[in-house]
Formats: structure tokens, sequence, C-alpha cells
């Protein structure tokens, strides 16, 4: 174990370069000769900015596992929260800093990055075992992704060039063993929010869960119905009139049947987690539902900070060498524009956004005080 003391003799004080390993860390840029003193300084770039990139999905895997493992509990405790938000505004600012390394890479002039490039073929950032990792952990669902194009799927990707397992396919392997996913998680713990007070499981909890679904839904028609009326006053064409009428009633429709998801979408195990988030959103006021609606928030924040990545790593590979075929074979751009477009977990977060309404509006509840702070 580095610094650690003979039998007998006083711990040695480490130095800087010794705590973080700057040597061995230097030594890393070599390439396939892993001789640094015959790559030119654009190859040494786009080296090392991958590197720091697998060294930032570290961090941000070992925070997502922490917070899965919080929701993992049969009980979450109050003053775990702030720790789990504080966990996912740390992986925002990570990506945010990953985002910022594209700007490095678009140093590369086209035909400084062709003139190495071949000596990538057939690797690809596909084979990022990391980013696979984080994908799975947040809930990304196999059926959801984009095939690669090239007759095999991401595991198959993964492996050494003759089949066989390699260091990134059994990391993978292993974190698709490792369930739940956060997503799950998340549910599990959206299932158990009180509605109005009642828990699953309480004398009256289906009752107050459905109460709460008819009133919001009442409500949000009667903002709908307003903002309507306001509409119609910018037309007198009879026919446009006609269109909004039944694009507001549309949106009326949409709310209920967001709410009342079928056996299909997910039943009634779905209808409470639907309800717990517009619950918690819709009384985030309330000192008990404070931390749980910063982690939805935070978790909106959080898969957008993945999208922009993806957005800004094709537009970033668009401008360094066009839209021509990816070294593992892939369509380059045109499929990382397709992920950044599909690879969303947290759906139904984003979607209650549409149906959000103005405070003012919102019901009164029954058991507003069952979410007030407690003495003692």
């Amino acid at each position: 174990m580095l610094f650690a003391p003979m039998s007998g003799e006083e711990p040695r004080a480490p130095n800087y370069w010794e705590y973080i390993r700057v040597e061995d860390l230097l030594s890393l840029q070599g390439g396939l000769e892993n001789d640094e003193s015959k790559l030119e300084n654009d190859e040494v770039l786009f080296i090392t900015v991958h590197q720091v990139f697998e060294l930032w999905f570290k961090l941000v895997l070992r925070e997502m596992i922490s917070v899965r493992d919080v929701f993992k509990a049969d009980v979450v405790a109050e003053q775990e929260m702030s720790e789990v938000v504080r966990g996912t505004r740390r992986i925002v600012t990570i990506l945010r800093r990953c985002v910022d390394h594209f700007a490095v890479m678009e140093t590369l002039t086209t035909r400084n990055y062709l003139a190495f490039r071949d000596k990538l073929m057939p690797a690809s950032g596909f084979q990022s075992a990391q980013m696979r990792q984080l994908e799975i952990i947040m809930g990304l669902h196999d059926d959801d992704r984009i095939p690669l194009g090239v007759g095999e799927d991401y595991k198959d990707a993964l492996r050494a060039h003759d089949g066989s397992e390699s260091p990134a396919s059994r990391r993978v392997r292993a974190q698709k063993d490792d369930m739940p996913t956060l997503a799950t998680a998340l549910a599990d713990w959206l299932t158990r929010t009180p509605i109005d007070g009642k828990s699953p499981g309480d004398a009256g909890a289906d009752e107050a869960l459905d109460a709460f679904v008819e009133t919001y839904c009442a409500a949000a028609a009667s903002e709908i119905d307003q903002t309507c009326r306001l509409a119609l006053t910018r037309t007198r064409d009879a026919d446009d009139q006609e269109r909004l009428r039944e694009r507001y009633e549309n949106e009326k429709k949409s709310i209920r049947d967001f709410l009342n998801p079928t056996e299909e979408e997910g039943g009634e195990r779905r209808r409470r987690i639907r309800a717990a988030m517009l619950f918690i959103l819709s009384y985030r006021e309330l000192p008990l539902l404070a931390w749980p609606r910063e982690l939805l928030d935070g978790l909106i924040e959080l898969e957008q900070a993945f999208v922009i990545f993806r957005q800004r790593h094709a537009r970033m590979v668009e401008r360094v060498i066009g839209r021509r075929t990816g070294t593992g074979g892939s369509s380059g751009v045109d499929y990382l524009d397709q992920t950044a477009l599909s690879y969303r977990v947290f759906r139904d977060l984003w979607a209650v956004r549409t149906f959000q309404i103005r405070a003012e509006a919102t019901p009164e509840l029954k058991n507003a005080e069952f979410y007030g702070f407690r003495n003692g």
C-alpha cells in the first residue's frame, strides 16, 4: 500500500505527485505505440481528452450508483434526500464540464484528425463501457437502443475482435446484473408517496388517489378552458376557432389519459407513480415535499445534461469529420443524433411539465398538515 509504514515506523508524509499518481497518469498518453515521442500533438490531444472523459464518467457512475442505492431501501429517510439531491447536482456539473471539453476537440482540423484516424479503425467511442454502464444504471432499456448499423448490438461491440470477453464486456455485464436501475428504484419510491396523507396500504389510500386525480383533472380542465377563451380572441375565422377548440379539448383529454394509464401502459402502479410526481410538484411548498421536489427537478436537469452532451458530441463530430462513416462502422453523426433524440429514461417526469397548473388553481388538500414539520 502506498505510504504504508514498515512495522514500528512513522507513516511517511505524502507528496502531491504521489497522492494523485502524477507520473503514472502522465505516462498513459503514448497511444498504440506506447511512446508519446512518436506522436503528433493532435493525437496526444485526442487521447488525453478521451481519457479525461472516461475519468469524468467514472465519477458520474459512482454518484449515480450512490443515488440509486438510497432508493433501493424500503424506507428513504428524509435526511438522506439532501445528499441525493447533492449527488444529482454533482452529476449535472460534471456533464457540463464534459460538454466544454468538446471545444478542445474542435481545435483539431479535419486534416489534423485524418492524419491518425485510421489508427483507430475499427475502434469506436461506442465501445466506452462506462457510457454503456451509465445508460444501464439510469434505466435505458435494450429495446430502446439505436442499432450500431453493422449487424452487432452494443454488447457484441464490447467484446474483443475474436469474440471473447474483454474488460469492457465484463464491466457492462456486471452492471446489468446490478439491479435495480435508478429509474426502477425511483418508481418504487414514488409508488410509496403518500397522496393527501395516505400511503398505499392505509385505509382510504385508493380513495385519496382517486380524489386527487379527479379534482386535479377538473382544475386543469378549468385552466385550459380559460386559456382557450383567451386564444379564441386572437382569431375571427370560424375554422381556426374550431381547430383551437379541438386542440384544447385534446389537451384536457391528454391529462386524463396520463393520470389513468391502461394496463398495457402500466395500469394502477404507473397511475400512482404519475400521480405522485404531479402531487410532489404541485404542492412543492409543503415542507416534507421540498427535497422530493428538488430531486425530481434535479433528475430532469440530469437527463437534460445527457441530451445536451449527446447533441454537442454530434456537432463536434460533424464539424471535425462531417458525415462520413464512423470508425466503428456506425452511421456517424446520424447515429449520434438519433441517440440524442431517443435515449430518454425519465419520460413521465418530462411529461408532467405539460400537465402542471398555476399554484392558485391547484386543488386544496384535506391533509396538508401531514406534510408539515414535526416536533420531536
